[in-house]
């Protein structure tokens, strides 16, 4: 398999569309689901079009994203279209702050928090960014799906917009392999221009803030996708914006699970720059369940 196969032509276009929610009323809108349809809606979509609608709401001021809090309450039905219902719960110049609630057939999928506030002059210091090989050295995703595209079609099959260049082996590998990671560093952005909305920026980095955030749970018990009986649905997801960025320039989201307990896991990142700055973090909790093979 070439990696044509996998970064197909247009899928970028797919997401900036998918990801500019139609604006029915004031504070409705309306999203649509991507042609590559997985069994429940996939939950980047979900945090990246809320803040689109959230940020489309603001009237004082055009401050960024600073953070958002998301809870995912049901799967969305990726055959219905979604209505986003924004709260505004305060404007102002350096500070703003909306909620979105996602309903389909009048049940709550998702709800987020997301707040808006100035960038302003202050105490700085952040981590390191962890020692990897650069982008233009790793091999594109499409060459780790080569000889697993049965066990991990979904991967495969599914829309491709951001190209994903790992910098250690993906679980479906490892699990081959025998071996167990307990962290996962990937370089990514968009495989294509954006447009110059910040805003969008931020969106679609919330997208693919979902991707692989997980992977550290199952890599840690020497665990894969499509390899194992496993079971994942997220719980809630935390991100907040450090600095200004370009989601068209290479970051490297490097992530870790810190704890699996009850049922469930976390999962924790960090994008930086390629010149090592920090710009966001997140914290993903998921549902995490795994069925052994009967002996």
């Amino acid at each position: 398999m070439t990696d044509k196969t996998v970064n197909r032509a247009g899928d970028l276009e797919k997401l900036v569309e998918l990801l500019d929610v139609e604006q029915v009323e004031d504070d409705l809108f309306l999203g649509q689901h991507p042609e590559q349809k997985m069994a429940r809606t996939f939950g980047g979509q979900l945090l990246g079009q809320a803040v689109m609608a959230a940020g489309r709401t603001l009237t004082r001021g055009n401050p960024p994203v600073h953070a958002l809090h998301a809870h995912f309450i049901r799967g969305g039905d990726p055959h219905q279209p979604l209505e986003y219902h924004v709260t505004r719960l305060r404007d102002g110049k350096p500070f703003a702050n909306r909620q979105v609630t996602v309903v389909q057939d009048d049940e709550v999928v998702f709800t987020v928090l997301v707040a808006f506030q100035d960038n302003k002059a202050g105490l700085e210091h952040a981590v390191e960014i962890p020692a990897v090989p650069f982008p233009e050295e790793l091999p594109p995703i499409g060459d780790h799906f080569t000889g697993y595209e049965d066990q991990i079609a979904t991967f495969v099959n599914a829309l491709h917009p951001v190209d994903i260049r790992y910098t250690n082996d993906p679980s479906w590998k490892l699990k081959t392999a025998g071996e167990t990671l307990d962290h996962n560093r990937v370089w990514m952005k968009a495989d294509g221009d954006l447009p110059d909305d910040p805003l969008m920026h931020v969106a679609a980095m919330a997208y693919s803030s979902d991707t692989t955030v997980l992977d550290s749970i199952i890599t840690t018990h020497g665990l894969s996708w499509g390899m194992d009986r496993l079971f994942a649905a997220t719980v809630n997801h935390s991100m907040w914006f450090h600095r200004e960025f370009r989601f068209d320039e290479w970051l490297l989201y490097a992530t870790e699970s810190p704890v699996a307990a009850g049922s469930r896991g976390v999962g924790s990142g960090r994008f930086f720059t390629r010149d090592g700055v920090l710009v966001a973090s997140v914290v993903q909790e998921a549902l995490i369940k795994y069925f052994p093979p009967r002996s």
